[in-house]
């Protein structure tokens, strides 16, 4: 750490920590040890605190792994209260927004655009914003038709220009401000949705969130609609849509790594021991995938995965913990060295691809185990726990295990010890730690686990707040870089 910097750039460089935990971690949705209400106070706090005090940071923010909540707060919170940044700042800001709206979901874009009209946010730079992504969108009949409030909302906003006559902007006008008008239509969608009120066969050629209530509509039987709308759907809504007695017909393989892993954790124990090679197979590739080119390169790697009953998640965010876990499991698998990995489960459990939410947390005595030496007599390069933090069999074990360990066995750091949380705590406004010298980072996706683990170091209080606005200078830059050679 840079031992010319005052208390105040540490308390900065805590805060910046703090916030970028709650924004990887948190959605505003109820936990299992919070509820919603709770959750929502404690993320519209820390939004303002960080905008008010280190707006620079707030922007930043959006070059991270942050959620898809928290990327839109932030959105809305700076175009918001663009009249406290310098012209310069705003100019860093839009870009920083239009990257990162370039890769939202377009339904939560959408979402954001009505948030701002109902803020009467209406300057000359948030519509050239909004402007600037609708005509970036490849099919803006499609959108048209499958997030119809949210285009039209947005093109009320922005004043969108919808001549009449001829053209593909000209049909999606009359579609949205003008229906009935025009007796068809040539862009196929909007011709679809057009023949859909009277007629079955054009209800398959619609997107399956709008052709399911069409389908209703007409009376037509869910299993003949699904069958009809199968080559339409995309994988999430197939593993949405199938019977638990059928294997959608989808490939696990190209899924990303955690919501295979939710997917595999809503299948009965049968379904998993019966499509063992299968899922294991899936889940395998998926994190050789996520590992890209650290693959191989951690060494030793032991690992502490909790599935107490508390990774069950909540009714909003089921078994979301443990399907991070079980995730990080194989992604840790795919970093470590050939041979040189080791998970253990809180629980006891060596079959990964069975594991339940069930019993106590005792990460201490896991903790213990995961510290022994492995084959060879030597300790492990590196021990990663994913956890809540709620260590409580017996309680407060895990940390002073790690306390001990670090100062009078390892204070060489031989070690490199990271605790990743996949759960929000809205009173401490930050995910729990284990103890004071273990650097926490709170995790979302475990695909998003290395880049965490270079996060995670500036909780060592090793390195002070230059070292961090550095680390987020060169985020944004590669962001921003990014974004420009793709366009």
């Amino acid at each position: 750490m840079n031992t010319s910097e005052t208390p105040a750039d540490l308390v900065a460089a805590e805060d910046v920590l703090l916030f970028v935990n709650a924004a990887i971690t948190a959605t505003g949705l109820r936990e299992f040890r919070s509820d919603a209400v709770g959750q929502q106070l404690s993320l519209d706090f820390l939004h303002a605190y960080v905008r008010v005090n280190y707006r620079r940071v707030y922007a930043s923010s959006l070059a991270l792994d942050i959620n898809d909540h928290n990327a839109a707060r932030i959105v809305l919170g700076l175009l918001e209260t663009a009249g406290e940044a310098s012209a310069e700042e705003r100019r860093t800001e839009g870009r920083l927004i239009a990257a990162r709206l370039a890769l939202l979901p377009p339904q939560r874009v959408y979402r954001l655009f009505g948030e701002v009209r109902r803020a009467g946010i209406n300057n000359r730079r948030t519509r050239a914003i909004m402007r600037d992504w609708l005509a970036a969108r490849p099919d803006l009949g499609h959108d048209a038709v499958k997030y119809r409030g949210g285009v039209k909302t947005a093109a009320r906003h922005i004043h969108l220009r919808c001549p009449e006559g001829a053209g593909p902007l000209a049909e999606v006008g009359a579609f949205l401000f003008r229906p009935g008008k025009l007796p068809r239509y040539e862009h196929r969608l909007l011709d679809a949705w057009r023949r859909a009120h009277y007629e079955q066969g054009a209800v398959a050629e619609l997107p399956f969130t709008v052709a399911e209530g069409f389908a209703a509509r007409h009376g037509m039987k869910r299993e003949v609609f699904l069958k009809r709308a199968a080559p339409r759907m995309t994988r999430l809504e197939r593993l949405r849509t199938h019977s638990v007695t059928q294997r959608p017909e989808t490939d696990l393989t190209v899924m990303p790594l955690t919501r295979l892993a939710l997917y595999v954790l809503s299948l009965p124990f049968d379904q998993r021991a019966a499509r063992r090679t299968e899922l294991t197979g899936a889940l395998r590739t998926a994190a050789r995938r996520a590992a890209g080119g650290h693959a191989g390169s951690w060494g030793r790697v032991h690992a502490v995965l909790d599935d107490s009953f508390s990774s069950s998640g909540s009714g909003q965010k089921r078994r979301r913990p443990l399907a991070v876990a079980l995730a990080g499991h194989h992604l840790l698998e795919a970093l470590a060295a050939p041979g040189a990995y080791r998970g253990l489960w809180t629980s006891g459990r060596g079959d990964a691809l069975l594991v339940r939410p069930w019993g106590p947390t005792p990460l201490g005595m896991r903790v213990l185990d995961a510290l022994e030496p492995g084959p060879g007599g030597a300790a492990p390069d590196r021990l990663v726990i994913v956890s809540d933090g709620w260590d409580n069999a017996p309680a407060g074990l895990a940390g002073e295990v790690l306390r001990v360990w670090r100062k009078r066995l390892d204070p060489g750091r031989r070690t490199a010890v990271v605790h990743v949380n996949p759960v929000y705590d809205a009173d401490g406004f930050d995910v729990r730690r284990l103890a004071a010298g273990v650097p926490t980072a709170g995790i979302r996706d475990a695909e998003d686990l290395p880049a965490l683990v270079e996060i995670a170091r500036f909780a060592e209080g090793r390195t002070g707040a230059a070292e961090l606005h550095a680390y987020l200078d060169r985020r944004v830059a590669l962001f921003l870089g990014e974004k420009e050679t793709v366009s």
